[in-house]
């Protein structure tokens, strides 16, 4: 089913993968991820389009790890507060990713990954100006405004990466910069705690905190983006639809020998290496079987709105995600408050809680991979539908994972800390396994408007993340009763997906 081939090459071919990108003269996609170099396009833009998205979460998260006790405390905020400023940072991120997906569509996911870099950057240097929870929920909402970077991301991966292994692509792109989170927890807690032992005081050094990580960080990698990253196989954005190419004899054993050595163009192939040595890689094209394959974003229409929202293949994605990614979110912003309220003791308080909770996020690093990887083997046997499935079950699992926690939480009058880290990180692989494999379907869905379809995903995800957020803040007692509520909604509604047809390829 891959449209390419890779042969000849010295030594691993496995390896050389992860070094040279090898080109489908259908499309100009790159159909290997070239992670091990910076010598190509392809490399650069999918090393841009992860950590734009990384860093976004060292803004956008960085009040989850420390509001439970030293924000709380310093702001006199009440749990309900709390509660409403994560809801309002979320609501937020679902309409700029609503809105990003017509601008992907139109001005490329270079540009917008870009600009909202540069754009979040600004409320985050307002955020130690905030003094009150009204102050708070103001400046929470337009730091959400980086949220909307993971549509440039995963948008941006899509136009560079062929069908064979876009799965795995947005699933390491998607992963590794969703791990920001977790890290966002570690760095945070610790540039807070070392702010403190040389001799400054909880108000100004949870303050000074925000104003030394992600603002420098947030502006370097915006003009990264836009220095080193470029827009389309073809080049600029408007060349994008000359990349496919028009008549390819529809032969089994077509092959273009692309010399690896220097960066070149030959018979209007974008070819981009910098490796030292000549290596001859074969690009084997066959017959076009998805309409993937020659799929070119389109500036989106009133018309094709309508066609999009209103094709129920739309939904099966976006409603899985909405499960899946929703919970993600709603559990990145409260696991940390739920565990100090839980098991606040002289020996576990916030920085224990925080440095905990960060570990659901850091699992992103392999677990959402894994999903795009899965999503792209089993795609070769069983094709979309198998994709589809995957999805559902991971979400299904996740759904009774996370009525195990709520259950063994509300049973026990002094649950193990040890087990709910256990039942946590196995439900989190799921959870997160669940996102990768949506993420190797979304291209499949409505392939023409892909940064569309994605804003649309994407939304959903935050969408649920609202939604799972409000069932944290108004069920609070006992600390259980969130978990096993949002497993037994998402057990149901991926159930209901399974109705939903997919195509074969």
């Amino acid at each position: 089913m891959s449209a390419l081939t890779l042969s000849g090459i010295s030594g691993s071919a496995w390896y050389a993968s992860l070094r040279h990108p090898v080109i489908n003269p259908t499309n100009r996609k790159c159909s290997t991820i070239p992670i091990l170099s910076l010598n190509n396009q392809y490399s650069r833009n999918f090393h841009l389009s992860w950590l734009g998205f990384f860093v976004a979460f060292l803004s956008w998260f960085a009040f989850s790890p420390l509001i439970p006790d030293v924000i709380k405390t310093d702001l006199k905020l009440t749990s309900e507060e709390v509660g409403n400023s994560n809801i309002v940072s979320l609501c937020s991120t679902l309409i700029v990713r609503a809105i990003s997906g017509p601008l992907v569509d139109r001005y490329g996911p270079r540009k917008v990954m870009a600009s909202l870099l540069i754009i979040g950057a600004i409320p985050s240097g307002l955020a130690g100006t905030v003094s009150t929870a009204n102050g708070l929920y103001i400046v929470r909402f337009f730091i959400g405004i980086l949220g909307g970077t993971f549509v440039s991301c995963q948008a941006w991966n899509t136009v560079f990466f062929d069908k064979n292994v876009v799965g795995t692509a947005n699933a390491l792109g998607g992963g590794w910069g969703n791990s920001g989170g977790g890290f966002t927890f570690i760095i945070m807690i610790a540039l807070f705690n070392q702010l403190l032992a040389d001799g400054m005081s909880p108000h100004n050094a949870w303050r000074v905190a925000f104003a030394i990580v992600p603002v420098p960080i947030l502006l370097f990698v915006a003009a990264a983006t836009l220095i080193y990253g470029t827009d389309h196989p073809a080049g600029k954005w408007s060349d994008r639809h000359g990349a496919v190419a028009t008549a390819l004899p529809a032969s089994d054993d077509q092959t273009s020998i692309i010399d690896t050595k220097m960066t070149q163009k030959k018979s209007g192939e974008d070819i981009e290496t910098g490796d030292e040595k000549d290596i001859k890689v074969t690009v084997t094209a066959i017959n076009l079987v998805s309409e993937l394959d020659t799929a070119v974003n389109k500036p989106l229409s009133l018309d094709m709105a309508y066609k999009i929202i209103f094709n129920p293949l739309t939904w099966l994605p976006a409603l899985a995600y909405m499960t899946t990614f929703g919970y993600e979110l709603a559990i990145d912003a409260n696991l940390a408050n739920v565990l100090y309220t839980l098991l606040k003791s002289p020996t576990f308080g916030q920085t224990k809680a925080g440095y905990i909770a960060g570990i659901y996020g850091l699992l992103n690093v392999f677990s959402r991979p894994l999903g795009g990887y899965f999503g792209d083997l089993i795609y070769v046997k069983f094709g979309v539908p198998g994709k589809k499935y995957l999805t559902i079950a991971c979400g299904i699992a996740q759904g009774f994972l996370s009525l195990g926690l709520g259950f063994y939480i509300d049973n026990h009058s002094h649950p193990s800390l040890t087990v709910i880290i256990v039942i946590f990180v196995i439900l989190a692989i799921f959870n997160e396994v669940a996102n990768g494999v949506n993420f190797s379907l979304v291209p499949h869905c409505n392939p023409n408007s892909n940064g569309f379809m994605t804003g649309i995903v994407g939304a959903m995800g935050n969408l649920g993340g609202i939604f799972f957020a409000i069932i944290f803040r108004f069920e609070p007692s006992p600390a259980g009763k969130a978990f096993w509520i949002s497993g037994a909604i998402a057990i149901g509604v991926n159930l209901l997906l399974c109705i939903i047809r997919v195509p074969q390829l």
